[in-house]
């Protein structure tokens, strides 16, 4: 199966979904979004990698920053914030470049790492359509931490994968339904940005429905 491009989900999306569906379902079915110091943050970081005017060589590598990135398979598009193309016999051959070369995605966050798979998971998608737009193999990629200054490597395990392509389907399955899902309230609702949209203190007690009928009897 294959989307269209009227189909395709944004990319970035799916480190919203991992870290919570209902934030995602908030911000990319409803189009609600409201940002805190963290989001604030986070943009400027991106603000100051994401110049697509901006190219480097090191040696036998050489970077390009803001890259458009889509797959047709999982219906995604979006950008990497950076992509380092190595100089390897077994790579791909690179317009304008003599030799071939792998391409490496590396993804710039603005804190530190999570104990979930959120962050690798995006970086895992741009990977995936790496890997479909060059006709290559992606083995590993890097998240940036700029809060403790540290470059994690990511090994795109078949266990990764599996989790991705699951969690991009269930994604696709919400946006076409148009459903926003409850979730169970936990710790991660204090840094979230949508907390006063979600109200995550309501979901806890009652339903929506029981809500607004309540209200209008009041």
């Amino acid at each position: 199966m294959t989307y269209s491009e009227d189909e395709y989900l944004q990319l970035s999306g799916i480190q919203h979904f991992a870290f919570c569906r209902r934030q995602w379902a908030l911000a990319h079915i409803e189009r609600q979004w409201q940002d805190n110091y963290l989001t604030i943050a986070g943009d400027l970081m991106h603000k100051r990698v994401d110049d697509p005017y901006i190219s480097e060589t090191r040696g036998s590598k050489f970077i390009v920053r803001a890259m458009p990135i889509h797959s047709r398979e999982y219906g995604i598009s979006g950008k990497c914030d950076a992509v380092e193309f190595l100089k390897d016999k077994n790579g791909v051959n690179v317009y304008g470049k003599q030799g071939k070369y792998l391409p490496i995605p590396v993804e710039y966050k603005h804190g530190k790492e999570k104990s979930d798979h959120s962050d690798k998971l995006q970086l895992l998608g741009e990977a995936l359509c790496l890997e479909e737009m060059l006709f290559c193999h992606v083995e590993y990629g890097y998240l940036y931490y700029g809060k403790i200054r540290h470059r994690e490597k990511v090994k795109f395990t078949e266990s990764l994968r599996q989790e991705f392509e699951k969690d991009i389907n269930e994604m696709h399955a919400y946006w076409k339904k148009k459903y926003t899902p409850r979730v169970k309230p936990s710790d991660r609702c204090k840094s979230c940005s949508l907390r006063e949209i979600c109200l995550p203190e309501l979901l806890k007690s009652e339903n929506v429905h029981s809500y607004i009928k309540r209200r209008l009897n009041e």
